[in-house]
């Protein structure tokens, strides 16, 4: 393996481990489906396509994963997930 190409591998693996946090949504009593969708569509920039299947999940299987990325950038995304009465945790 050339040298080029290990650093290429490790760059690689570091890109890698560096996405590893995920935002799950979890389901709730209290939000509509149309504010849920609203919501993650003004602060995860889904579509309206992603955030209908992502409502649709949290409604039935209790949570979804709604956004992955490093942690300093999903922290305030999370953040403003709360702040609009969604329950939301970065894992």
């Amino acid at each position: 393996m050339s040298t080029i190409e290990k650093i290429q591998e490790e760059v690689l693996v570091e890109e890698v481990v560096a996405i590893n946090n995920e935002i799950v949504l979890f389901n709730d009593d209290v939000n509509t489906f149309d504010h849920v969708i609203d919501t993650l569509i003004r602060v995860c920039q889904h579509t309206s396509e992603q955030a209908e299947q992502c409502a649709i999940l949290v409604h039935y299987k209790g949570k979804c994963t709604v956004k992955t990325g490093p942690f300093d950038e999903l922290k305030p995304q999370c953040t403003q997930l709360l702040e609009a009465g969604l329950s939301a945790e970065i894992i």
